[in-house]
């Protein structure tokens, strides 16, 4: 008996699906938004180089230090000698000048990224989720055309004189954004957050502001900002992209951002993100501000490879990818993220909490049993060592380098133990590193847990009015 073998539809439903894919990318788009955002973004980085200099932090930070924390993946960068980081902060503005000009626009991104990544890698103390954030829009900004419109690249070049993008163009920063604010969501379900700490003891330390100041001391405000800021987070991505909620969506974006900025030092991350709304809006709408006239667009892009078009398709989807698994990724590492901090960068674990920790490092000489304590402001500023005591993996390498140190001067196989004790949103203080741990002999590692990071004790609970500190990478 003749069986009837059925085509295989999977390979020619799928093809024409990835084709739908690729064509909705490169869908011909107004260049006009995206290019606005360039100005603002682009203003904001010059601002921010000003107030570099102007608060001398390029001193502070990069100059007067000796020692520094590198990222694992970068334990290369190292600060320029003498007045080298002033040369690289002012290349970095004169950068960041041709991005909101689009005067050699191209040129401009890639040496604004160099610049802006190489100093944010220096140093984990300096970590902050929104430098994270500048250096990833920095890095996006090389890949669009986001000179197509409003620039003087554009009035230089005929060729750049086609006011259209690809959809691509726009669609990633809009994901970029998108996912910011949403892991800022998902990282607030947490039980601490949920009973509306620490958020409940900063809101205190600010009873004596003008009018507010009672709402704040108030069990109903230290609520209304612990779970206003949790649905803001996890829904306004979509607020904004949906037309019909976009201007409630654009109050609430002005009064997160700007109530953030009165309440906490957060440098220009709510500029950033308030600038950044205007890429959620139909493309042409500065022309339909300005009164211009509206751009015509092709059915289609001109002509562009094959080869092309899937590289763009492929780079954007592994991308955004990389974007939702990195925030996840704390989860492959048991307790808790904010205690043990595995995982905790680069996930938008953005002002979430209140940690608080004291330090005391000891070597041991093991061929003589001489121990003694070592004084780490030899080596760090005030704000490293603050960083530090409450981060394991800093310690660690702290750890390695006194190992180094001790070495040279001839003191084979030191043994370096550590007392760490922290506070978490109030919590009484507990051991944060096991005693026992010689660190000379803990690696150096990102990719597995650490089982000499003491787990945070589930019988100690939160109590309010304990430390109203809180780190400024949160």
């Amino acid at each position: 008996m003749n069986r009837q073998v059925q085509p295989d539809r999977s390979l020619s439903l799928s093809f024409p699906r990835v084709h739908h894919v690729i064509d909705t990318l490169f869908r011909p788009t107004d260049a006009a938004s995206l290019a606005t955002f360039r100005v603002l973004f682009g203003a904001l980085m010059v601002w921010e180089v000003y107030r570099y200099y102007r608060y001398d932090r390029i001193a502070r930070y990069y100059v007067e230090p000796t020692f520094w924390f590198p990222y694992e993946l970068f334990p290369w960068v190292t600060p320029l000698p003498g007045l080298g980081m002033y040369f690289v902060f002012f290349v970095m503005g004169l950068a960041a000048l041709g991005l909101m000009l689009g005067f050699f626009y191209r040129v401009s991104a890639v040496v604004f990224f160099l610049t802006y990544t190489y100093v944010f890698l220096i140093d984990k103390a300096q970590y902050n989720n929104h430098y994270y954030l500048i250096s990833l829009v920095g890095f996006l900004l090389i890949l669009v055309d986001a000179h197509r419109w409003a620039s003087l690249d554009q009035w230089l070049r005929p060729d750049l004189r086609g006011e259209i993008i690809p959809f691509w163009h726009l669609l990633i920063l809009r994901a970029q954004l998108f996912l910011v604010y949403f892991f800022g969501g998902v990282a607030k379900l947490n039980a601490d957050w949920l009973a509306a700490e620490p958020i409940r003891d900063w809101l205190r330390n600010r009873a004596d502001y003008p009018v507010a100041g009672p709402f704040f001391a108030s069990e109903a405000g230290a609520y209304f900002f612990a779970y206003g800021g949790l649905f803001f987070d996890l829904f306004i991505g979509v607020l904004l992209l949906w037309r019909r909620t976009r201007l409630l969506a654009f109050g609430g974006v002005l009064f997160f951002n700007l109530t953030n900025k009165w309440l906490f030092s957060i440098g220009i991350f709510p500029y950033v993100m308030i600038g950044a709304t205007i890429l959620f809006v139909e493309a042409d709408w500065p022309r339909r501000v300005l009164r211009r006239a509206q751009l015509q667009l092709p059915d289609v892009l001109p002509s562009q490879s094959t080869i092309y078009r899937s590289l763009a398709a492929g780079f954007v989807i592994i991308y955004l990818a990389a974007q939702v698994l990195l925030p996840l990724r704390h989860w492959l590492y048991p307790g808790n993220v904010s205690w043990h901090e595995q995982g905790h960068r680069f996930s938008w674990h953005m002002k979430l909490r209140s940690k608080s920790a004291d330090i005391a490092i000891y070597v041991t000489d093991p061929q003589t049993n001489q121990i003694w304590q070592i004084e780490p402001r030899q080596h760090l500023t005030s704000r490293q060592l603050s960083k530090m005591a409450s981060r394991p993996d800093m310690i660690v390498y702290y750890a390695h380098f006194l190992r180094d140190e001790l070495k040279a001067i001839g003191i084979e196989q030191p043994i370096i133990t550590v007392e760490a004790w922290a506070s978490l949103n109030g919590r009484p203080a507990q051991r944060l590193i096991d005693p026992a741990v010689n660190l000379a002999e803990v690696p150096l590692t990102v990719f597995t847990a650490s089982d000499w990071i003491m787990p945070l004790d589930p019988t100690l609970v939160v109590q309010s009015g304990g430390p109203l500190l809180y780190d400024e990478d949160e």
